[in-house]
């Protein structure tokens, strides 16, 4: 059996190989952040899909709604990152159409999170000390009275705000987007008298995109997907056509910022051509 004088001496040991890794992580996470400052490019739109909440906590040992409450911490420890980088525009997907069809008690639990991190937001300092503008997209509809009550109010509260602009997709599918661009495009040509031949001869991209939930935004040159999933799931299909992606293997609530500098840096080191 092994002697107590060991057991110390081993945990002892294992402290400091710890610390020592710790160390060199934050070190290498230092020179990482010096390296993307002096590089200069950023992405001027950031696309984060926000993946891998439930496995985070079932790789944890956790109950499943903790998994959403540590995404939740997570989206405000990377917005952090964002400004102080001066990223922007960031464009956060929360909640998709598809993910509204889940069990009743944990689509009840994410909207209650919802409600809660709309309410922080909407007095958080930070907002209001970089002037953030935050916009909730999607489909709301059927949200919960309280649920939309508090995102109108996080709008209404930094609406006049020159900063950052952060998207909060909720309710959110690229192809519910599109189809309803089309139909308030429609409308409007059919409020101004035009006729259906008339608006089919002369309907452009640009129309569509004017009418899009982030008309007037630039479309995002830098997408991050957590989780280890290799596809965009309906993020911003019509706005991401010449998107740069990046998938990174991590649980969003187990996402480091040095996992987001990497990110980074391999964006700047990317030749965007644009099919040119």
């Amino acid at each position: 059996m092994t002697r107590p004088p060991l057991k110390a001496a081993l945990r002892t040991a294992k402290k400091t190989r710890d610390a020592a890794r710790g160390a060199l992580l934050w070190g290498y996470e230092q020179r990482l952040a010096r390296a993307v400052r002096d590089h200069g490019k950023l992405p001027q739109h950031l696309g984060l899909i926000l993946d891998g909440n439930r496995r985070f906590a079932r790789a944890s040992g956790l109950q499943r709604d903790l998994g959403h409450s540590f995404g939740a911490d997570k989206a405000h420890e990377v917005l952090q990152w964002c400004l102080e980088l001066g990223i922007p525009a960031v464009t956060i997907w929360v909640l998709s159409t598809d993910n509204v069809s889940r069990a009743p008690e944990e689509l009840a639990h994410i909207l209650a999170l919802l409600e809660r991190e709309a309410l922080n937001l909407a007095t958080d300092p930070r907002i209001h000390a970089n002037r953030v503008r935050v916009r909730a997209i999607g489909q709301h509809h059927d949200f919960p009275v309280n649920v939309l009550d508090a995102l109108r109010e996080l709008e209404e509260k930094t609406a006049s705000y020159d900063g950052m602009l952060l998207n909060i997709a909720v309710g959110y599918g690229g192809r519910e987007e599109i189809v309803d661009a089309v139909k308030q495009y429609l409308a409007a040509q059919a409020a101004a008298g035009e006729t259906l031949a008339g608006v089919i001869e002369r309907l452009k991209p640009e129309d569509i995109s004017a009418h899009l939930y982030t008309a007037g935004v630039p479309d995002p040159d830098f997408i991050i997907r957590t989780s280890g999933e290799i596809r965009l799931s309906g993020f911003m299909l019509w706005q991401s056509v010449y998107s740069e992606y990046y998938f990174c293997d991590v649980y969003w609530p187990g996402f480091r910022r040095v996992d987001f500098l990497r990110a980074l840096r391999d964006f700047q080191g990317r030749d965007r051509r644009f099919g040119k």
